[in-house]
């Protein structure tokens, strides 16, 4: 089913998601200005929308690195600056930047594993904190759509862009969940499997694999259609949970 069909399908339910995946098909461009593109086209909500989104879900992302960490025992986080809302000491410029030009944007959160109380079992628990916000935003962005539709008494066009702003964080936090988890240094599943396989620690360690290892991924994500099969599925799987969600309210049918 494509995107426009499950875009129908929300619609009936009282969704209209009906750009969302432009935003990403444009945001993997490397080239052109996109923000430009989406404004002169008229798509401020779903742009301003993936800018929220990604900015703050980094941030959240990071302080969940940083407040496992400090729960771990390390002070790293709070020593350098980094428990703060501030995108600019999480991401940096140059991913801002990134941001802008490309659509896409990292962070970082400085910790000290050697710290932790709980050794390689808490490098595996801080690299697990970052995903796990991800999933609750999600799971936040699911519910309250699901509310708005269900609920809301809003006039258009504020209802169809509460609903449109809902459903890109929804669908962004699970990719960024699902991405981060990947076994590919230095993404968060290399730090969590490292937490609990030697064979795992010992090759995530080796130079080649450090420095190459990320590289590639992001090769095959842009070199194929991969990423955008990802996101497929994953929009698919949002909006079914939305309409989950808004059957099962009171008054639901």
């Amino acid at each position: 089913m494509s995107f426009r069909d499950r875009a129908a399908n929300l619609e009936e339910a009282g969704c209209e998601p009906q750009r969302v995946a432009e935003i990403w098909l444009r945001s993997r461009a490397m080239t052109g200005w996109w923000i430009a593109d989406l404004w002169q086209r008229g798509d401020t909500v779903l742009l301003m929308s993936w800018i929220f989104w990604v900015i703050s879900s980094i941030v959240l992302h990071e302080l969940g690195h940083g407040f496992a960490a400090l729960w771990e025992g390390d002070t790293t986080p709070r020593d350098t600056g980094h428990l703060t809302i501030n995108p600019i000491v999480h991401m940096g410029w140059f991913s801002i930047i990134a941001l802008l030009i490309m659509g896409i944007a990292w962070g970082l959160m400085p910790v000290n594993p050697s710290r932790f109380r709980h050794g390689r079992r808490g490098w595996a628990v801080v690299a697990a904190a970052g995903p796990a916000v991800n999933l609750l935003l999600s799971a936040l962005c699911i519910v309250l759509c699901a509310v708005v539709i269900r609920y809301s008494t809003f006039a258009e066009p504020l209802s169809g862009n509460l609903k449109m702003f809902l459903v890109v964080g929804g669908w962004l936090n699970i990719y960024l969940m699902l991405f981060n988890l990947m076994p590919v240094p230095p993404l968060d599943g290399s730090m969590i499997l490292s937490g609990f396989s030697n064979t795992a620690l010992r090759f995530f360690s080796k130079p080649g694999v450090q420095q190459f290892g990320l590289l590639a991924l992001f090769l095959a994500v842009f070199s194929t259609n991969l990423a955008d099969q990802a996101v497929d599925h994953i929009q698919a799987a949002t909006v079914r949970a939305i309409a989950y969600v808004v059957m099962i309210l009171p008054g639901g049918q």
